[in-house]
């Protein structure tokens, strides 16, 4: 009889027992496509009784992740327990250490300590696979460490957090403040109670690092992303992109450029009629640039137990099939330092958002301050508010304000930087000038 493939999994939440049941269900069918059966040895969790719905009487408990990790009986460590240090790092080193090949969805694990453990799998010949840490269940791994690899890349973005796509795209659809679909989103469990990693940005920076280093063989280096989140975009804000023919994102993007990878994580505004912009709710996407397959979008869940489980399982299987790749294409010793783009050379259109008091020669000052940084207008609309400034009380016509929505030809973000640092200082200038990317895609 054909010995199985042991798998010992840390961490038994949605995931983690999503993946259990996924083996149950499929198990039969995978047996007969494997040269390796699969059989779930051993798991590991903080709670032994809690009912996870999933059958675990035939199956080994560890307490401790590091000694599941080490135990001779397994072959596979599946890592779900989360979190960049503490456990889930212990635990991994300990895996690879000991020649176990390691699947992972923790990105945020790799974002800090890819580079490190990636030598640490070389090292030990084996395999450090984590296709569930990008985008969840779309194959945005697989498809660059394979499908994608003859191709030179010059560019490689999506939407990679479901929270802010739904968020945005809730905005849009309802007419309703950032505020109040936030809510909504924790009420559903999009959003955790503490929303800052997903609406910060942050959990997209760690995806995009990975994508980077996979997309230009360079080390991962998730603290040289620029990242904005979307705290600041606004009811006005999104109304006024859909009249200008557009639709707000978070994206991530990475490019190669003259002077080194550009890579930034912020809210953009892409045209209606690309295909990004049809990307709604928690859906996540992955696009790539290649110089002969040309661009390709893949649109899929970016989480979920089911889909991130079957994102770890397709690792597994790649295990099972004695499928062992170099974690980051490249191997470690060859991967380049990542030479950081200056954010102030990026080249592109901008969306200003202005309140402007509502007095004589507001816009000559505004057009002023473009003016002697270069900064060429292509459209201002002007869209007149009752609305009461600081300090002015009720609205009253002392108190009104114009909001002026400016749309810039390309520039650089050096340019308009400067242009809206003089700018706030006009006194007619009411609030801090909102600023967006537009993005060609």
């Amino acid at each position: 009889m054909t010995k199985s493939l042991k798998l010992g999994i840390a961490g038994l939440g949605t995931v983690g027992s999503s993946l259990i049941q996924l083996l149950a269900a499929h198990g039969d069918r995978l047996t007969g496509v494997l040269p390796q059966p699969l059989r779930v040895d051993a798991v590991c969790a903080r709670t032994r009784g809690k009912d996870r719905g999933v059958n675990l009487d035939d199956i080994r408990w560890f307490d401790d992740p590091v000694a599941l990790a080490r135990d001779a009986g397994i072959d596979v460590f599946v890592e779900l327990i989360g979190g960049e240090d503490g456990p889930a790092k212990a635990a991994v080193e300990a895996a690879l250490a000991s020649g176990k090949h390691v699947v992972t969805a923790n990105k945020a694990l790799l974002a800090k300590h890819g580079v490190a453990l990636a030598r640490l799998a070389e090292e030990n010949a084996v395999a450090l696979n984590f296709e569930a840490a990008v985008a969840g269940g779309i194959p945005a791994i697989k498809t660059m460490r394979e499908a994608f690899l003859p191709n030179k890349i010059s560019r490689a973005y999506g939407i990679l957090n479901g929270t802010c796509n739904y968020i945005l795209t809730t905005m849009e659809d309802e007419g309703r403040s950032f505020a109040d679909v936030l809510k909504e989103a924790q009420d559903k469990g999009y959003a955790e109670a503490d929303p800052t990693f997903d609406i910060g940005g942050f959990d997209a920076c760690h995806k995009l690092a990975l994508m980077t280093s996979l997309a230009f063989g360079t080390e991962v280096a998730a603290d040289q992303i620029h990242v904005e989140g979307i705290e600041t975009i606004t009811k006005a804000d999104i109304e006024a992109a859909s009249d200008l023919g557009y639709r707000i994102k978070l994206l991530g993007v990475a490019a190669e450029t003259k002077s080194g990878i550009e890579a930034r994580v912020h809210p953009a505004m892409v045209a209606k009629n690309s295909a990004i912009a049809e990307v709604s709710g928690v859906t996540n996407c992955v696009a790539l640039e290649g110089d002969f397959t040309g661009s390709i979008l893949l649109v899929g869940p970016g989480a979920g137990g089911g889909p991130t489980a079957a994102a770890v399982a397709s690792d597994i299987i790649d295990v099972a099939r004695g499928i062992v790749l170099p974690p980051f294409i490249t191997p470690v010793g060859d991967l380049a330092p990542h030479k950081r783009a200056r954010i102030d050379e990026h080249c592109g259109a901008y969306y200003l958002r202005l309140t402007l008091r509502d007095e004589p020669g507001a816009m000559a000052g505004i057009a002023k301050c473009m003016g002697d940084e270069g900064v060429s207008l292509e459209s201002v609309v002007q869209r007149r508010e009752m609305k009461a400034l600081p300090g002015s009380g009720k609205p009253t016509p002392a108190g009104e304000a114009a909001t002026v929505i400016i749309i810039t030809h390309e520039t650089t973000e050096d340019a308009i930087g400067k242009a809206v640092h003089a700018i706030e200082a006009i006194e007619k200038v009411a609030e801090k000038p909102q600023v967006i990317r537009i993005e060609k895609l």
